[in-house]
């Protein structure tokens, strides 16, 4: 019984110690793979924004709120938000000209931002006048 006792206390000891230095060796990763995962969660989030291309004539642009107020194919005026880069931009629109806008879109697909704008070339209005007549 004694040897019993004596062998448990062993396993027991031993048990105990594989459990305190395990914890040791995984620490010096666990930065590592916290890094490598939060740079993975970063690409995944980048990736996983919605985002769609319209043309529009702009109707006004209020450069204090950030704001571009465009005419929507049905004739109806829509007003959203711009961000990043296209807030810069926005200093260069002007009432009537088309635009190619860049829209974040929610999970839903609703529109919640323009987030990059390009002036739509004047050469392709033309060629739709030319084909027309």
């Amino acid at each position: 019984m004694k040897k019993f006792a004596l062998l448990l206390s062993v396993v027991f000891a031993a048990g105990v110690a594989m459990a305190q230095d395990a914890p040791k060796a995984t620490d010096a990763k666990a930065p590592a793979q916290a890094e490598a995962k939060a740079t993975t969660d970063t690409h995944a989030a980048k990736s996983a924004v919605k985002t769609h291309k319209v043309e529009a004539e702009v109707v006004s642009t209020d450069l204090a709120a950030k704001t571009i107020t465009l005419k929507s194919e049905t004739g109806d005026n829509k007003t959203a938000p711009v961000e990043g880069k296209a807030a810069a931009e926005l200093k260069n629109v002007k009432a009537g000209e088309k635009w190619t806008l860049t829209c974040r879109d929610n999970e839903a697909g609703e529109h919640q931002a323009v987030i990059a704008m390009h002036k739509t070339p004047a050469a392709k209005a033309t060629a739709a006048k030319t084909e027309k007549k």
